[in-house]
């Protein structure tokens, strides 16, 4: 007797975990119930349960997505192609181009929920902490070759310098949530680039 195969799924799972991370986005983990999901993901209750379990489940798979996204746009953004100082300019231009372009001033997905979530969910915690390492490892390696270039100083700490560059990429997005305008903000990475690049 031959294996009944199972129905196909109705919907699309990167296209719902973008809906869920956009309500995610906005609300926080906590502040986002069910029905949000349902509205933002296009299923219902049961379906999104079954798909892809819990509210917690959910948020981390929606971080996975995000951060595998973010990723493969860093690797474009510093690529070798320009000197560091541009390189680290549109990485910059391209944060704020996400966290201001939109109706809402959203800042970013990472740092303005998984902080606040980590607390209580240390999955999250592990979560935030590699997807931190990770961003500060690709910097690292594009300081690295801008030194093997000769576009950077050789005598430069790549380690430490990679750390504050992402710490500006953070106080951005927090200064945007906040309110503050696109001017100030660019002045503020302007000087950052200046100063460590």
């Amino acid at each position: 007797m031959s294996k009944r195969r199972g129905r196909p799924p109705k919907y699309d799972a990167a296209e719902a975990l973008k809906g869920a991370l956009q309500v995610f986005w906005r609300k926080g983990l906590t502040a986002t119930s069910l029905d949000d999901l349902a509205e933002s993901m296009e299923m219902n209750r049961p379906s999104i349960y079954n798909a892809f379990g819990d509210k917690v489940s959910i948020y981390r798979k929606a971080f996975t997505q995000f951060a595998n996204q973010l990723g493969d746009e860093l690797d474009t953004i510093l690529d070798e192609s320009c000197t560091l100082k541009e390189a680290m300019s549109r990485f910059y231009e391209r944060a704020l181009t996400t966290y201001l372009d939109n109706e809402e001033l959203l800042g970013c997905f990472v740092t303005c929920t998984a902080p606040v979530e980590s607390v209580a969910h240390p999955e999250i915690r592990r979560d935030l902490a590699t997807l931190i390492a990770e961003i500060d490892s690709r910097l690292k390696c594009r300081l690295e070759r801008a030194q093997e270039n000769g576009d950077w100083p050789s005598s430069r700490d790549t380690k430490t310098t990679a750390k504050l560059l992402h710490a500006t990429l953070q106080s951005l997005a927090i200064r945007a949530r906040s309110g503050e305008d696109r001017e100030s903000l660019v002045d503020f990475y302007s000087s950052t680039v200046e100063l460590l690049c």
